[in-house]
């Protein structure tokens, strides 16, 4: 009996062992992600973002004065797909961070893989991208906010 209570007693120590080195990686996973930030352009190249590590907007650059030539729902179309770009990024960084941190613990019988709904953590971060389904694109969304303003009199009084 004494050796089925030690064969328990070191499963348990392995296992608190396991649990400690995953909370110390994931302390760090969280330190070095929110330090993080992303840049991305925008495909036609006038616009460059910076999103923060939540996938906030962080900063906004307009590149060589491209944006003087484009109309405003171009320039809004290249911010937003910038900035979608960017949070694409960061939540593929976040996943790709933590992934290995929910993996079972190996000295706990029968233990499995911790489960995330990655698309329901990041919402819209994926549209258009890697989410399947009939999302629709911030271009989509863009014109819909541009045609169906309903305090937009169209210059007219």
């Amino acid at each position: 009996m004494s050796e089925l209570n030690d064969t328990y007693a070191e499963r348990i120590r392995q296992a608190r062992a396991h649990l400690e080195t995953t909370r110390a990686a994931m302390a760090r996973a969280e330190q070095d992600l929110a330090a993080s930030k992303v840049k991305t352009r925008s495909r036609d190249r006038a616009v460059e973002v910076t999103i923060g590590p939540q996938g906030e907007l962080a900063g906004l650059t307009f590149l060589d004065n491209k944006h003087q030539s484009m109309t405003g729902p171009q320039l809004a179309s290249s911010v937003l797909e910038a900035a979608q770009r960017g949070r694409q990024e960061v939540a593929q960084r976040v996943m790709d961070t933590f992934r290995p941190l929910m993996a079972a613990n190996p000295d706990v019988p029968g233990s499995r893989d911790i489960e995330v709904d990655w698309d329901r953590l990041f919402g819209s971060a994926f549209e258009g991208g890697r989410r399947a389904g009939g999302g629709r694109s911030s271009k989509d969304r863009l014109r819909d906010e541009i045609h169906e303003d309903p305090d937009d009199s169209g210059g007219r009084p």
